[in-house]
């Protein structure tokens, strides 16, 4: 129940297919079995993945429409980012899908070719204050998935790329059909150092508009930056004041967290890094 006027354009864009990276059989890619909460078994990345200073070698591509580094997961369930849990998770649509009745999970890395190229000019147009080429790229792919115990169908996409020190996580969205299921896409890091949630996309009747959201005005197509680790921050401290209007109380510290982080996800799309931090200091006003 936030009114923040500069928010709403990422629910306005308009609506167009979202050109998938090459996946499926045609593409060579290892498909999942068709098991209800089930996960792919360990793979072996063919290099490094850096998420927000942990570095990785291996990879599980989830049923449920998550990816895991450390095991498996069968939860179909998601957990609310920030979750401060212990491990890292890459959420393109986390919930309960069952590929058991209709639709394909599959997964495939790159170390050469088209694919490639395309990474590095899809980062240099998203970041084009940097000058990167892209050396690996991990496609994981959710087609026309259903939910558990429904015919709606869902397809979705994660890719991963990397290059030198650098690491992005890239989200497609196609036809998203509107669940019960609770659900989240985003990212969560060990204890939520670092967390986005795509705005919305914990809502089942919301997330039809993946399709056509964006951080990048290309609709339907989330990118992020994540190779930044703590270690790597620096403490600058700024002011912002922000005027605003709500129906919710303002004093609760539920509320006061849902609007620092959707500033945040403003200054992001603005340049910021996601590894901004956000906190609320209450100052009194003393006449002079």
């Amino acid at each position: 129940n936030v009114n923040v006027k500069s928010f709403v354009f990422l629910f306005n864009l308009s609506s167009a297919p979202v050109i998938f990276y090459p996946f499926g059989s045609a593409a060579g890619d290892t498909i999942n079995a068709a098991v209800d909460d089930g996960s792919s078994s360990v793979i072996q990345l063919l290099s490094p993945f850096l998420f927000f200073g942990r570095t990785y070698q291996q990879i599980y591509v989830n049923n449920n429409g998550h990816l895991t580094f450390n095991q498996p997961s069968v939860q179909n369930v998601p957990d609310h980012f920030p979750s401060y849990g212990s491990q890292d998770i890459i959420a393109g649509l986390w919930t309960n899908l069952d590929n058991r009745q209709r639709g394909v999970v599959s997964y495939h890395q790159y170390t050469s070719g088209n694919v490639l190229t395309r990474a590095t000019q899809d980062i240099n147009t998203h970041f084009p204050n940097l000058t990167f080429t892209a050396s690996w790229v991990f496609v994981a792919t959710w087609d026309k998935v259903v939910y558990f115990n429904t015919s709606s169908e869902t397809s979705f996409q994660v890719v991963l790329i990397s290059g030198s020190n650098f690491s992005f996580i890239l989200m497609n969205y196609g036809d998203v059909a509107v669940t019960g299921h609770p659900v989240q896409a985003g990212y969560d890091a060990v204890y939520s150092a670092d967390y986005f949630v795509i705005p919305g996309s914990n809502k089942g009747n919301l997330i039809p508009n993946l399709r056509s959201s964006s951080n990048v005005n290309f609709p339907g197509h989330w990118a992020f930056r994540v190779d930044s680790g703590p270690k790597s921050k620096k403490d600058h401290v700024i002011g912002l004041k922000v005027k605003l209007s709500s129906f919710s109380d303002l004093t609760d510290t539920g509320n006061i967290q849902i609007i620092l982080q959707r500033i945040k996800q403003e200054l992001v799309k603005y340049g910021l890094p996601n590894s901004v931090e956000l906190k609320l200091r209450k100052l009194q006003r003393t006449k002079p």
